[in-house]
């Protein structure tokens, strides 16, 4: 199998410079792509100089995570796509285990390594963990990380496992999906498109697999941290996206109704925490949200949808009222 490497870049020259050597290091199997999503430093300048060998894809616009890899990923010609932020450290061996599971598993469409924080190597980090799941409400959570709450890696998620949804911060993806799926939601710009494709995947009956033998060390955070208003708009907004596309009619309108109920709340301990730019956030990803339901109802697909996408009915009742912490834990209980 062909595999390619994927590097989405803007403006981080930086983080090619750090990061860049060990996926070139590493990554002997495959042929490694930077695609550039119309920078204003000199990353491209970095990249042609210093590593003749990676190809370069320049894309005409910043057109965000989910547009940036669509356009650039119509110019590469592999039958895996890695889709890989440039802030994310990969390790000796990291191929081999995602090429094993490939050929081995049917019907595996996307595969997720472990992901690890960078700053603190023996914890999962926020952005994948050890692979991603949805609660009946449509809020994403991982194995390793709920809601803030990172687990340390004691080995517990050193197996593989069929997951709800794979991190765009490393996912590997066949071409012939990602094409079939007609790639990610470009109204998402950034932020959870990736649980919309995955879960898009899932309702056309493919596999999504998490693989704990591989694994990536992730820095997160460089592009919007936790603590910037612009992520908190788009999380909100995108995850009421991925509900309406997604679930059974009826189902998803209870589910937005609730969803909208919740993050009223959300907003309201925002304001006593005074973080007032984050309650204006929400207010303003349901304002979207409201102007643009039209347009994504009209994204619905006339596919079986899952009757059972979820492994837990509530993670913040889970998380904030039984101070569940531990994904084994939650689904143990």
């Amino acid at each position: 199998m062909k595999i390619a490497i994927v590097i989405l870049n803007w403006n981080g020259e930086i983080l090619l410079e750090r990061y860049l050597p060990s996926v070139i290091a590493y990554s002997n199997e495959a042929e490694i792509y930077v695609a550039d999503n119309a920078s204003t430093d000199e990353s491209v300048a970095f990249v042609s100089k210093n590593y003749p060998s990676v190809k370069i894809i320049q894309n005409t616009e910043n057109g965000g995570f989910a547009k940036g890899y669509n356009d650039a990923l119509k110019l590469v010609e592999a039958d895996i796509f890695c889709l890989l932020n440039s802030d994310v450290e990969v390790t000796e061996n990291w191929l081999q285990p995602i090429l094993a599971a490939f050929s081995n598993i049917k019907d595996v469409a996307i595969i997720q390594p472990k992901i690890l924080d960078l700053l603190k190597k023996d914890y999962f980090e926020y952005a994948g963990a050890g692979g991603g799941f949805i609660d009946q409400l449509g809020y994403p959570f991982c194995r390793g990380r709920i809601f803030q709450t990172l687990e340390r890696d004691n080995g517990q998620y050193d197996d593989i496992k069929e997951i709800f949804w794979a991190t765009g911060a490393c996912m590997f993806v066949k071409q012939n999906v990602f094409k079939e799926l007609n790639g990610f939601d470009a109204d998402y710009f950034a932020h959870q498109e990736e649980v919309d494709f995955c879960w898009r995947a899932k309702n056309h009956g493919y596999k999504i697999i998490y693989v704990g033998a591989s694994k990536v060390f992730h820095l997160g955070g460089s592009t919007l941290s936790n603590m910037n208003p612009k992520k908190t708009y788009l999380n909100f907004r995108n995850s009421l996206f991925s509900i309406t596309k997604n679930l059974p009619r009826r189902k998803a309108f209870i589910i937005i109704f609730f969803r909208l109920l919740l993050d009223g709340i959300a907003a309201v301990r925002f304001v006593c925490q005074f973080r007032f730019n984050h309650f204006i956030a929400i207010f303003r990803a349901h304002l979207s949200f409201y102007r643009q339901f039209r347009k994504m109802y009209k994204k619905r697909e006339k596919t079986k949808f899952l009757k059972k996408y979820y492994v837990t009915k509530s993670i913040v009742w889970s998380y904030f009222v039984h101070k569940v912490r531990n994904f084994n834990i939650l689904v143990k209980d």
